[in-house]
Order: C-alpha cells, then structure tokens, then sequence
C-alpha cells in the first residue's frame, strides 16, 4: 500500500513540474517571439535611417526650406536672365507668340537677383504644385488666376510690389535699367521670403523631390542607350533650344536663339547635369481673347527622354493628376536614378522633332 501511495506521489510531482517547465517555456518562447520581434522592428527602422540618410548626401535637394517657384521671361530681349545656374529645376514649356517661358525652381538658396519675372499661365502651376513651392510672378492669365485660387497656391503677384523703378535698398520688385519693359522686372529671394512671411505661407516643406536623385555617378549604357552629345528641341518656327555635352565637366552647356546663354549675375555660361523632355500636347485656348494663350496637357503617360553624362534613354512620364508629382520610369517601369545635380526639364510640343546627336 506504502509503495502504491510512494508511486503516485511521484507521479503528480511530475506532473506538477512538467506543467511548470511547460509554462516557463512557453513563456521564454513568448518572450523570445518578442525579442525577435522588435530586433525586425529595429532593424526595419535602421533600414529606413540609412535611405534618410543617403538622401541627406544629396547636395540638389537637401534639408526642409521650401522651394520657391519663379516666373522668368524668355524672350530675346530679356536675356540673359539672372541666378539661372543657382537653380535645382527649371521647367521650360511653350506659351503664345510662339515663344517659351521659364519656370526656375531654387531651394536653400538666397540669390539677390532673380528675373526678369513674367506672368504666369496655368499650366506651370502643375509643376510648382508637385514641387510644393512658393510660386512668384508678375501678372497672370485669367486662367492661371482662376486656378490659383481653384488650388489655393501659395503666390505671390509683384504687381502689388513693383516700383516701377530701379532698386532701392527697400524693394521687394523692382525693374532693371539696362533692359526695356515688360522684360525688365526683378526681385530676389530675400524678398519672396519677406512676403511669404508676412503672408503666412510655410517656409518649410517636408514633401519629398519629384527626381530620385542618387550618390553614385547614374552612366546610362544599357540597351537602347543613345549617344547625346547634342540635343536640339524646337518649341517653334522661332524658337529652338540646343544643348551641347562637354566630357571634361559632364555637364551640358545651354544654347536659346542662337545664343549661348549666360547667367546674368555671374557672366558664366548657363548649364546643367540632367535633361529631361517630356512630349505635351499644346493647343490654342478659345478664351474669346484672342491672344493665342495655350494649353498644354500635362496629366497622362507622357513619352520623354532622361539625359546626362553624354547618353540619353527613352523615358515615360507618368503624372495621374495636376498636384501628382511626376514619376519619370524606364520604359520597363522603374523610376530611373537621377544625377545629384541641376536638372532643365523640356517640356515640348509633342510633334517637335526633336534630334539627339553624336
């Protein structure tokens, strides 16, 4: 009898200290589920810090100052334009007459001169919206003034501030000199950043760049892969824009009219890093005005080039709305990688013929 008792005595112990050593594993296993757990968190985040900071290295586009949008004429008479090489973008896109207008992009920069600033049409704001910039301008059509107010742009119009006469040390607008109107209007950014101040519109933007802009040195050699050494875009009969590649500083040297282009602060010849055409459709509004002010499609897949280092590939340009940033991809749908420098975006008429050449 002692020795039935003595067995089930040992019985139960064990059964208590299984049970026991069971919950304790369970437990570790528990706890170790979350180790793991958070180490892939961890590590997730650590993943995520370093793409922040790879994109910190970026030199175009880098910190939180809002990019300020610049309405700049391009007319024969209102070159050469200033601050043109401080620039991280400028959109070029047909208007009336037969002629282009400029739309320059700075960020972190504090240019004491910029212009000559013009009126805005409506389309550019397609592209200050996606670039989330202050967008500044003398003067506008009644379509961009309508659609301003349509997508609450953050604008400022100097007409409230133009002089009318030459600079003083408290001009905000004010008109050169040495050019004749309405090609001699400028301001600086200093002074966009006071009116933007006292307009209450942010300084700052944590909105990312339209480019996928990489460290590493982007050489476009694979299949398809066209030799550019010179890229002539004609927007009209009067109007043709060349670009020329010079190996020793891999940077395209900009040619408009005929002429080379010069920034006007500097006296140094206008370049850049990075082409980009994008094919629009552009057609004559019937705004009972009869001005010839265009309209140029900018939502769709558009068909395009990227150029840089002396290569250029067929790109699309893909845009699902108005404010949608740009996604530039290789015709197999990736986002193509951009050189970390300044970028001309050509925005043409979709029938220009456009030639790129050794």
């Amino acid at each position: 009898m002692k020795k039935n008792v003595l067995i089930i005595v040992v019985i139960a112990i064990a059964l208590i200290g299984g049970l026991f050593f069971y919950k304790m594993g369970f437990k570790v296993g528990e706890n170790l589920g979350e180790k793991d757990q958070v180490t892939d968190v961890a590590q997730g985040e650590n993943v995520q810090e370093t793409e922040k900071e790879e994109k910190s290295n970026i030199k175009i586009f880098n910190g939180n100052e809002r990019p300020i949008a610049f309405m700049i004429d391009n007319n024969v008479n209102a070159q050469p334009q200033a601050s043109l090489n401080s620039t991280y973008m400028v959109y070029e896109i047909i208007v009336e007459g037969n002629e282009s207008r400029l739309m320059a992009l700075f960020k972190g920069q504090d240019c004491d001169s910029v212009g000559p600033i013009r009126s805005s049409r409506h389309y550019f704001l397609d592209y200050a919206m996606e670039n989330d910039a202050i967008y500044a301008h003398l003067g506008m059509s009644p379509q961009a003034d309508e659609q301003m107010k349509t997508f609450k742009i953050n604008n400022i119009n100097g007409q409230a501030y133009d002089t009318g006469a030459a600079r003083t040390a408290t001009s905000l607008y004010w008109r050169a000199t040495h050019k004749n109107a309405p090609h001699n209007a400028y301001t600086n950014i200093p002074s966009i950043k006071q009116i933007a101040k006292d307009k209450g519109y942010s300084l700052t933007s944590e909105q990312d760049s339209v480019l996928n802009y990489v460290e590493e040195e982007v050489v476009l050699d694979g299949e398809g892969a066209l030799v550019a050494n010179t890229i002539t875009i004609p927007y009209s009969s009067n109007h043709k824009v060349r670009y020329e590649y010079d190996e020793e500083t891999g940077r395209y040297t900009r040619y408009s009219k005929g002429r080379m282009m010069k920034d006007e602060v500097t006296g140094e010849k206008v370049t850049t890093k990075n082409i980009i055409v994008t094919f629009a459709e552009n057609y004559t509004l019937n705004d009972g005005e009869n001005k010839g002010r265009q309209d140029v499609v900018t939502v769709g897949s558009l068909d395009g080039y990227y150029i840089t280092n002396g290569k250029a590939i067929k790109i699309k340009c893909n845009k699902e709305s108005r404010s949608a940033q740009t996604q530039y991809v290789d015709l197999e749908g990736n986002e193509i990688k951009v050189n970390d420098g300044n970028t001309w975006v050509n925005v043409c008429p979709i029938d220009a013929n456009v030639t790129i050449a050794e």
